[in-house]
């Protein structure tokens, strides 16, 4: 299996929330490709309390993309789910906004 790959807008992304996110998600789907990409900085605009990375705070808004055999008979809105479902705690802790491509291998390969 592949190590997930986690990049920023700039670079690679070694904060707290990504590699926690990545830990849970490798744990529970068992993915065969995960991208992690941290995109706080374009949404620091929108949110009323300080989010971006300039106000001191980061790590609010990622894509994700996840090849997974663990989604294999969910539908699009099923598989949104059950991601939310494992980032629960991330939510409550300030994670805002997830944009999410979630996959089958099977559905890769076509």
């Amino acid at each position: 299996m592949q190590k997930a790959e986690i990049r920023s807008m700039a670079g690679i992304a070694t904060g707290p929330r990504a590699q926690r996110v990545e830990a849970l998600l490798q744990e529970k789907l068992h993915p065969v490709r995960m991208e992690i990409i941290d995109e706080s900085d374009r949404h620091a605009h929108h949110i009323a309390r300080p989010r971006g990375p300039q106000e001191g705070a980061s790590e609010t808004h990622f894509r994700l993309t996840v090849v997974s055999d663990a989604f294999s008979g969910l539908s699009r809105v099923a598989r949104s789910r059950l991601v939310h479902k494992y980032l629960d705690p991330e939510f409550a802790d300030g994670l805002h906004a997830l944009a999410l491509t979630l996959n089958t291998p099977a559905e890769v390969a076509a």
